[in-house]
This record gives C-alpha cells, sequence and structure tokens, in this order.
C-alpha cells in the first residue's frame, strides 16, 4: 500500500474535511486498532501545525496506557482521575484546555505542553475504548474547529474498528 498526505487548504473546515478523508483513505480495510492508531497518529501530527504530540491511550479496564503516538516519550499509565486525558476517558467528553497549567491534575509528560485537546474514543455500545490526545507547545491553541474536527477523525477511528 502506498499513502501520499495532500496538503491541506482553504478553511480550518474545509482543511479538518480533507484531513478526514485521508484518515478514511488510510483506515480503509484495516480492523487492527495498533496499526490504525499509529497511522493515524503520523498522519495528524504531519498535517496539522504546532503540536509536539498526538497519540493514543488505550482503555485496559482500570486506566489509560499510552498506545501508537508521535513525540516525546510519554506517560505510560494515566489514572481515569487525573489529568486532561483521565478527564476525557472519565466524562467521556473531549477536553479542550487553553492552559493545562491551569487544569487541575494536569500530568506534565512534555514540559513544553501548553494546551491540549482530547477526545474520548467511546464504542457504539459506550464502552471506553481510551482517548485521542494532541498536545500543543503554543497557549489556546485549539479552537471549536479543532475540537469538532479531531473528533470526526476519532468516529473514523473507532468505526474502522468494526
Amino acid at each position: 500500500m502506498s499513502f501520499s498526505a495532500i496538503p491541506l487548504d482553504g478553511s480550518k473546515p474545509e482543511q479538518y474535511a480533507q484531513l478526514l478523508g485521508q484518515a478514511r483513505a488510510l483506515l480503509a480495510g484495516e480492523r487492527d486498532r495498533i496499526a490504525n492508531a499509529a497511522n493515524l497518529s503520523a498522519l495528524v501530527s504531519h498535517a496539522l501545525p504546532q503540536l509536539n504530540w498526538v497519540g493514543f491511550y488505550f482503555y485496559d479496564g482500570t486506566e489509560l496506557v499510552v498506545g501508537p503516538f508521535q513525540g516525546l516519550p510519554a506517560c505510560v499509565r494515566i489514572p481515569l482521575d487525573r489529568g486532561v486525558c483521565g478527564a476525557a476517558a472519565s466524562t467521556r467528553q473531549t477536553q479542550r484546555v487553553a492552559d493545562v497549567h491551569a487544569f487541575p491534575g494536569h500530568i506534565a509528560c512534555d514540559s513544553a505542553s501548553r494546551s491540549e485537546l482530547v477526545v474520548p474514543l467511546v464504542d457504539a455500545d459506550g464502552a471506553l475504548l481510551g482517548v485521542l490526545d494532541l498536545d500543543s507547545p503554543v497557549p489556546d491553541r485549539f479552537d471549536a474547529d479543532d475540537q469538532r474536527g479531531l473528533e470526526a477523525i476519532a468516529a473514523a477511528f473507532i468505526e474502522a474498528l468494526r
């Protein structure tokens, strides 16, 4: 298989629509969550500016465990009652944090991270699979367009697992 990422252009919503198309093409026909998480992490990391970490944490029934990612080495295990990832997993709601240092219980895996967006991965039955986590060294990097776009990409990831 050969894959070429096409540079994104247009408005931010148009760019996310293009990125979603690339993600769906990349995930097509593959159901393995590790393979898909690895490729999706690389795609998003290379497509979006001002990121220093993109990756997955998978729920093992007790806590979140690091999965495939792009960036510096990460925290291996995250309890559901700690940090932005834990908040997204336990509430099953996307967490968009403008300043991670102001977030109660923030876990500083990379001291360069200033803002974060974490999308929970929940299957059709409501079971928690994990989270998609993006960090940026730029304060307030993520907006509502980023949230909607990355939630759509996370949904494509979950859909590919079926």
